[in-house]
C-alpha cells in the first residue's frame, strides 16, 4: 500500500511567504527565545524562598526579585518582536494567497459560480486567507511558546528535587498522552466536516433571510425552508455527536492534569517522611507554585493544536479553488466572419449529475435571425444559452460562432462577439456610469447616456441625485429588479455586439418596466442575431424561429403558425399559458 504523503502546511506557508519567509522563522526562534526567558524568573523565585527559609539576609532578595522583573519584560519585548515578524509575514501571506486565488478565479468559466456558488468561493477568499493571516500572525508564536514551556518547566521540576518532580510530572505526561489521542489524524476529518457544516448553515441562512418577506406574507412558518432547518439540525447532530466522541479522553485529560496537586502532596508525605528539613519545605513551596504552570502549558499545546487544524483545512479550501482548472484556451485565435451559429451534436452533463441537462442538440441559426428557446422548467434551454458563451465547455459535440468552432476562439473575442442580458441582473457598488461602462470601458459620458436612453432608463437617471454619477447602494440609493434589469440592458447596448442573448429578461419586471425593457429590445435586437429564453410564449410569438426543448432534447421547430399546426409540446405550453392569463379572481 502507497503512502500517503503528509500535508505539509508550513512549506505551503513559506512558498506565499516568498521574501518574508525568512521572518516567519525569526519570529519562531524570538517567541522561543521569549518563552525560555519567562522561565528563568522561576529560578530566580526559588532562590528568594531560599533566602527566607534559611532566613538569610533579606535585603539579598531584592537583587534577584529586579532580575526577574527584568528578565520578565524583556521576553515581553522579545515576544512584541516575534509578532512583529509574524505579522509583517502574515499580511503577506494572506496578500499572495488572495492574489493568486483573484488570478485563478479571474480565468474560471462563469459556470464554476453557478455551480459552487459565489457565496462559497467568497467565504473561501475572505474566510479562509484570514484564518492563514491569523495562525501566522498570533497563533504560530504562541505555538513556538506552548512548545518550549512545558519542556523548560519538566527541567524546572526535575532539577531542584527529582524525585517529587518525577511524580509531579507523570500525571502531565499521562495527560498529554490522552490529549494526543484527541489531535490525531480523524480529529483532522472532523475539522474539515466542522467547516463544511459551517459553509453550508450560512448559505442556507443567507437564502432564508432573502425569503423571510415571503414568509410573513403568507404567513408560513420556517419548515418552509426545509433546507435551512435541515442546516441547523445536521449542525447540531454534528456537535453533538463530536462532544459525545471527545467525552472520555477531554475527562481523562483535564484529571490527569488537575491531579498534580495530588501527585505533590502525596509526594512531599513520601520523600519527607515524619521530619520535614529546611530543604524540603523549599522544594515543596516550589512545586506548589510551579506545577500548576505544566497545566497551563499543556492547555496551551491543546489549543495550538486545535488552531493548526483549522490552518490546515483553510490551506485546502484554497488549494480547491486553485486545483479548478480554467477553459482552455486557443493559441491562435480565430474570429467570426458572420454571427451565424451552430450547434452540431450538442451534449452537456454537470457535475455529480446523473443525466445530461442537454443531449444530442443540432440547430443552425442564420446571421441576424431572431430566435426563441422555449420548454419546461428544467428542459436545458439556460444551458444551451450558457453554453454559447462558454460558461461550461460542451461534454460532447461542437458550437461554432460565425463559422468558429468558440473553442477555437480567444475569450476576449468570443465575449466581443456576444451579449448577454439574464433574468438575475447584476450590478456592483459602484456608480451607474461604471456600471454601464463594464460593456465598454473605453466608452465616454455622451456614448453611456446614449445607451441609456435607448434602453428606456432616463426616467431612472431623472430621479437619482447625482445622475449617471450616482453610487448604487449609497446613502439609501437602490434600483428595483426592473430598473436594474434596464441598466444591465444599457450595458448590452453598449457593447453593441452582434449576437444577442436574453434569458427571461423580464422575469422580475413590473407591468410598466416590462413595457420599457420591451421597448429596449427592440431598439437594441436591430440587425442583430437574437437568441430569447421566455416563460411568457406571448413574447416569442414573433420570433422567425421558435425552438421546443424538453428533458435536454430538442423535440420541435419551427415559427409560431408551424408548431401550432403540429399540435405537439409547444402547442401545449401556449394553450397552458392562455388559460393561465386568462384566469380571474371569483372566475
Amino acid at each position: 500500500m502507497a503512502k500517503v504523503e503528509k500535508y505539509d502546511h508550513m512549506k505551503l506557508i513559506r512558498n506565499y511567504a516568498g521574501g518574508h519567509k525568512n521572518l516567519i522563522l525569526i519570529g519562531r526562534a524570538l517567541a522561543g527565545v521569549s518563552g525560555a526567558m519567562t522561565l528563568i524568573p522561576f529560578y530566580e523565585l526559588w532562590k528568594i524562598i531560599k533566602i527566607a527559609v534559611e532566613g538569610q539576609d533579606p535585603d539579598l532578595i531584592t537583587g534577584h526579585a529586579w532580575l526577574a522583573v527584568g528578565l520578565i519584560i524583556g521576553a515581553l519585548l522579545v515576544y512584541i518582536l516575534a509578532l512583529l515578524c509574524t505579522h509583517i509575514a502574515a499580511f503577506r501571506v494572506q496578500a499572495n494567497m488572495r492574489s493568486a486565488l483573484m488570478r485563478r478565479i479571474i480565468t474560471l468559466p462563469l459556470g464554476v459560480f453557478d455551480e459552487d456558488g459565489t457565496g462559497k468561493i467568497r467565504r473561501i477568499v475572505n474566510d479562509s486567507t484570514a484564518a492563514t493571516e491569523t495562525y501566522i500572525a498570533h497563533n504560530l508564536a504562541d505555538k513556538t511558546v506552548a512548545a518550549v514551556t512545558p519542556v523548560g518547566l519538566i527541567v524546572l521540576v526535575l532539577a531542584f528535587n527529582w524525585k517529587i518532580g518525577l511524580i509531579c510530572v507523570i500525571p502531565a505526561i499521562i495527560g498529554f498522552c490522552f490529549m494526543m489521542t484527541m489531535m490525531g489524524k480523524n480529529m483532522q476529518e472532523k475539522m474539515g466536516e466542522y467547516q463544511s457544516a459551517l459553509e453550508v448553515m450560512s448559505s442556507e441562512a443567507t437564502e432564508y433571510v432573502r425569503g423571510i418577506p415571503v414568509v410573513k406574507t403568507f404567513g408560513q412558518t420556517v419548515h418552509s425552508f426545509a433546507r435551512f432547518k435541515k442546516s441547523i439540525d445536521d449542525f447540531g447532530k454534528w456537535s453533538t455527536d463530536y462532544t459525545l466522541m471527545l467525552r472520555k479522553p477531554m475527562i481523562a485529560f483535564m484529571t490527569c492534569i488537575n491531579a498534580i496537586f495530588l501527585a505533590l502532596v502525596v509526594s512531599a508525605f513520601l520523600i519527607t517522611g515524619d521530619g520535614i528539613a529546611n530543604a524540603d519545605i523549599l522544594n515543596v513551596m516550589y512545586y506548589i507554585i510551579v506545577t500548576p504552570l505544566i497545566t497551563v502549558a499543556l492547555t496551551k499545546v491543546a489549543y495550538s493544536g486545535e488552531a493548526e487544524m483549522t490552518l490546515i483545512d483553510a490551506l485546502k479550501r484554497v488549494d480547491q479553488v486553485l486545483a479548478i482548472e480554467p477553459l482552455p484556451e486557443s493559441k491562435c485565435s480565430l474570429s467570426a466572419k458572420d454571427s451565424s451559429i451552430e450547434l452540431e451534436h450538442v451534449s452537456y452533463r454537470y457535475k455529480d449529475a446523473t443525466r445530461d441537462a442537454v443531449s444530442d442538440i443540432s440547430l443552425s441559426i442564420r446571421p441576424g435571425e431572431h430566435v426563441a428557446l422555449v420548454g419546461p422548467s428544467g428542459s436545458g434551454k439556460t444551458t444551451l444559452a450558457e453554453l454559447l458563451v462558454r460558461f461550461f465547455d460542451v461534454s460532447e459535440g461542437k458550437i461554432s460562432i460565425g463559422g468558429v468552432d468558440i473553442k477555437d476562439m480567444s475569450s476576449s473575442e468570443l465575449m466581443g462577439q456576444v451579449s448577454f442580458v439574464f433574468q438575475d441582473s447584476r450590478l456592483i457598488k459602484t456608480s451607474i456610469l461604471e456600471n454601464v461602462r463594464m460593456g465598454r470601458p473605453s466608452a465616454t459620458e455622451e456614448e453611456v447616456l446614449a445607451a441609456l436612453e435607448k434602453a428606456q432608463c432616463m426616467d431612472i437617471i431623472n430621479k437619482l441625485p447625482n445622475g449617471i454619477h450616482t453610487v448604487l447602494g449609497e446613502k439609501g440609493t437602490y434600483l428595483s429588479g426592473g430598473e436594474q434589469q434596464r441598466i444591465t440592458i444599457a450595458r448590452a447596448v453598449l457593447k453593441d455586439a452582434p449576437i444577442l442573448i436574453l434569458d427571461e429578461a423580464t422575469a422580475f419586471a413590473d407591468p410598466d418596466n416590462e413595457t420599457k425593457v420591451q421597448a429596449a429590445f427592440s431598439e437594441m435586437a436591430k440587425d442583430k442575431t437574437v437568441i430569447m429564453i421566455a416563460h411568457r410564449l406571448s413574447t416569442v410569438a414573433d420570433a422567425d424561429r421558435i425552438f421546443v426543448l424538453s428533458d435536454g432534447k430538442l423535440v420541435e421547430s419551427g415559427s409560431h403558425k408551424d408548431l401550432m399546426d403540429q399540435n405537439g409540446l409547444y402547442k401545449r405550453m401556449v394553450d397552458e399559458y392562455s388559460r393561465s392569463i386568462e384566469w380571474k379572481v371569483g372566475a
